[in-house]
């Protein structure tokens, strides 16, 4: 998938990676993650490429990284959790989950690869 680029507030641009897994526990449960990064210059698909890369490691090093929120079907919970050098507010942390609400229910926003 393409990364999601919206801004926080007026002044934190932001690059969310989406990523999903699916869990078969007795029940089989969807789980998608978004990877939260700070965007300061231009992003080139090297930085994508290379940022996607650490989605599945223990421990994110990227100076930009910022943790990911999960949203869990069905039921629509979700959790942030902080991750690398920097955290959102509680307030970011409600727009950026507001943000991506929108974008996944407002499909033309999509891109297919």
């Amino acid at each position: 998938m393409k990364p999601i680029y919206i801004t926080v507030g007026n002044e934190l641009p932001l690059m969310i990676i989406p990523d999903s897994q699916a869990h078969l526990d007795g029940h089989t449960i969807l789980t998608y993650t978004y990877n939260l990064y700070k965007v300061a210059d231009e992003v080139t698909k090297d930085d994508i490429d290379r940022k996607d890369s650490f989605l599945h490691i223990e421990k994110n090093l990227d100076p930009d990284y910022l943790g990911y929120i999960t949203f869990e079907q069905p039921g629509h919970e979700f959790t942030y959790t902080p991750g690398g050098y920097h955290r959102l507010k509680g307030d970011e942390v409600e727009e950026v989950i507001e943000l991506i609400n929108y974008y996944r229910d407002t499909p033309r926003l999509w891109t297919i690869e």
